[in-house]
C-alpha cells in the first residue's frame, strides 16, 4: 500500500525536489504551495509516477491551512509523512536596521506556518498511531551569525519545536525529526536579497553549495528507514562550509 506524503513549499527548491524523489519512489504526494501555476506544472510532471493532489494556500493563513487540509479527499486523507518545508528569509541587516515587515514574514511563515500545518495534521496521526514529521530547519537554528538575528531566532524556534514534538508525540508512535541544511543553492538567497541576483550569486561564489536534490535525497533516506529507526536531528553542510561563518572559497580569476 502506498504511503502519502504532504510537502509544504513544494513549488520550488527543497520542497519541489523532495516531492519529485518521493513520487519516483512510490509515495502519493500532496503538493502544497502559494503559486497555483507551479503546482499545476509539478502535478503534470509527477502524475507520470504516482497519484498527486494539490492544495494552494499560504501557510501564514490559518483559516486557509485548516480549510485546505480538511478538504482532502478520502484517498489522500491518511497522511503518513509530513514535510514541514515552507520557510523563508527576508533581509540581512543588523537588528537595529531590521524591517519589521520582514520580521513578521519570517516568524509567520517559519514558525506559525509550521505550527498551523502540524496542528491540522497531527490529530489524524495520533488517531492512526503512526506518522512521520520532518521539520526543515537550518544551521541558522544551531548557530547565530551577524545580521541573522530574527531569521536565526525563527529557526532556533523550529529546532525547539522539533524537540518538543518528538517528546509530546512519543506516546503515539509518531516519528519526528529535523534536517538542518547549511548553504543550499535555491531561490532562497534571491528571496532574502529581494531579487538582487548579483548579491544572491555572491553567496555561493568560489564554492560548491548543496543542491535541493542533495537535501531531498537525505529526506528520502530518513523517511525510508525501518519504523523503529528515527533520525531525530541532522545537520548537513557542503564540504566547503565548516560553520555559519567559516567557509572555504576558491579564488576566482
Amino acid at each position: 500500500m502506498k504511503k502519502t506524503a504532504l510537502v509544504t513549499g513544494a513549488t520550488s527548491g527543497i520542497g519541489r525536489a523532495t516531492a519529485r524523489i518521493l513520487a519516483q519512489n512510490n509515495y502519493k504526494i500532496i503538493l502544497c504551495g502559494r503559486r497555483k501555476d507551479r503546482l499545476n506544472e509539478l502535478e503534470n510532471e509527477l502524475s507520470e509516477f504516482t497519484e498527486i493532489h494539490t492544495l494552494c494556500f499560504d501557510v501564514r493563513d490559518k483559516k486557509a491551512v485548516f480549510d485546505s487540509i480538511n478538504s482532502l479527499p478520502t484517498d489522500f486523507s491518511t497522511i503518513d509523512v509530513l514535510i514541514n518545508n515552507a520557510g523563508n528569509a527576508h533581509g540581512l541587516e543588523p537588528i537595529q536596521d531590521g524591517n519589521i515587515d520582514d520580521w513578521d514574514a519570517m516568524i509567520d511563515i517559519n514558525v506559525k506556518g509550521l505550527l498551523y500545518v502540524s496542528k491540522a495534521i497531527i490529530p489524524k496521526m495520533i488517531e492512526q498511531k503512526s506518522g512521520h514529521i520532518i521539520n526543515i530547519g537550518s544551521t541558522a537554528g544551531k548557530e547565530v551569525y551577524a545580521n541573522g538575528n530574527v531569521y536565526c531566532a525563527s529557526k532556533f524556534a523550529v529546532d525547539a519545536l522539533n524537540k518538543a514534538m518528538r517528546i509530546d508525540l512519543n506516546p503515539y508512535g509518531i516519528r519526528v525529526g529535523a534536517i538542518h541544511p547549511g548553504m543550499v543553492e535555491t531561490e532562497f538567497s534571491e528571496v532574502r536579497f529581494k531579487g538582487d541576483s548579483d548579491r544572491a550569486a555572491n553567496t555561493y561564489k568560489g564554492l560548491t553549495p548543496l543542491s535541493a536534490e542533495d537535501i531531498a535525497d537525505i529526506i528520502h533516506f530518513v523517511v525510508s528507514r525501518p519504523y523503529h529507526v528515527n533520525i531525530a536531528d541532522l545537520i548537513v553542510m557542503p564540504t566547503a562550509q565548516a560553520s555559519a561563518t567559516i567557509v572555504k572559497r576558491e579564488s576566482i580569476s
